[in-house]
């Protein structure tokens, strides 16, 4: 059995929660092969191409573009619009509001070549930026993506159809399951529900904004997290 799994989209350079999920899991699963969310617009703005950063003070998104697609499509589909300076824009950005940031230097040297990286498919550039910041975190665990599983169902469902596809015994749940998740349904599986319970500590000597992305610990911080 491999224990412990938790499950959770491709995110956009995610927050710190996210990592805390990937160091409490034995398997973590990218949900890739679900339809792409969409905003309450119908636009393509959603965390797995968004993110906060501390902009003049202030928790602003900073974002991924995308080429357009059908509703309906899977996260693994998405693909970055490069016709747009968005990296260019990005590392702006972080010189402009980090540049004085304790461990500015030696963050962007290591997030320099994640961002400039060119992979045209979003769930894959998101993949390979958590990896990185994961080791570099020295956060271990297997990464698994979905669209190389065999799964069924939607919802609840899925979720314990994943965990059994990869050979789990239990699902680490995040804070923002409670309204759709049918929490009796593991049990009926034989499997455990180990509810996350995440809570952010203040880090840095400056600002502190909770929810932020993990970009803003690097640059504030950058060691491993207990």
């Amino acid at each position: 059995m491999s224990g412990l799994v938790a499950i959770h989209q491709p995110n956009f350079f995610p927050w710190l929660g996210y990592f805390d999920k990937i160091r409490r899991a034995d398997v973590f699963i990218f949900m890739d092969a679900v339809d792409y969310p969409r905003s309450g617009s119908g636009g393509m703005g959603s965390w797995v191409n968004r993110v906060k950063l501390n902009i003049q003070g202030e928790a602003r998104w900073v974002t991924c573009p995308l080429k357009r697609m059908e509703m309906g499509n899977p996260i693994s589909a998405a693909q970055i619009d490069d016709g747009q300076p968005w990296r260019a824009k990005l590392l702006k950005t972080l010189a402009a509001n980090y540049g004085k940031a304790a461990h500015y230097r030696e963050a962007v040297t290591f997030l320099e070549p994640l961002i400039l990286a060119k992979e045209e498919r979003l769930s894959r550039f998101n993949e390979a930026v958590i990896r990185m910041i994961a080791d570099r975190l020295k956060i271990r665990a297997r990464f698994v993506r979905q669209s190389e599983l065999v799964f069924e169902g939607r919802a609840t469902e899925l979720l314990v159809s994943l965990v059994k596809a990869v050979g789990g015994d239990a699902y680490l749940a995040g804070g923002g399951a409670g309204g759709y998740q049918e929490d009796q349904m593991f049990s009926a599986a034989g499997l455990d529900l180990v509810h996350q319970n995440f809570e952010q500590k203040a880090y840095g000597t400056g600002q502190f904004l909770p929810g932020l992305s993990v970009i803003d610990y690097l640059m504030h911080d950058g060691r491993p997290q207990d």
